[in-house]
């Protein structure tokens, strides 16, 4: 939300009301300032379909937490099974919309198998970007230790 707000993106969640789902008002409120900063804008939706209506990235994470106790998970499930990625929730977003999420994943919660290994997702180029920029960042601190490390 920070990153796309301040890049000037059009910014949608979902997820189901409340304050354990819904994201932070705080950070709402920061985003907020930054979309009209530069161009953007925010929504907040407990609609899945409404979240994802035109969208140019479907973006999911994991419904689990590690601090989610186990006798909580299917309570969890239910609650999130609405906002699974699917072929029918990928209905309303822009035909090439890509789909993304950070792995691990789990296929039949978050998405569907034929999702996430469909022709739409980017989710392995997605970790292998992930891995380049982590290593860019280790040597940036490594670099700023005093050290020089060999590249």
């Amino acid at each position: 939300m920070y990153g796309g707000t301040k890049m000037g993106m059009h910014v949608s969640t979902g997820s189901p009301a409340g304050a354990d789902y819904s994201p932070r008002a705080d950070v709402v409120a920061d985003c907020t300032k930054y979309a009209a900063e530069s161009g953007g804008s925010i929504a907040v939706t407990a609609d899945p379909v409404e979240a994802v209506k035109e969208a140019d990235v479907v973006y999911t994470d994991s419904w689990m937490s590690y601090h989610i106790p186990k006798d909580q998970e299917e309570e969890r499930i239910a609650k999130f099974m609405p906002y699974q990625v699917n072929a029918e929730l990928m209905g309303p977003a822009k035909p090439d919309a890509i789909f993304m999420n950070c792995l691990p994943a789990n296929r039949g919660c978050e998405q569907t198998a034929e999702v996430i290994d469909g022709p739409q997702s980017i989710v392995f180029d997605e970790a292998e970007n992930r891995l380049h920029a982590q290593k860019a960042v280790m040597l940036m601190l490594c670099n700023s230790s005093g050290t020089n490390p060999k590249v």
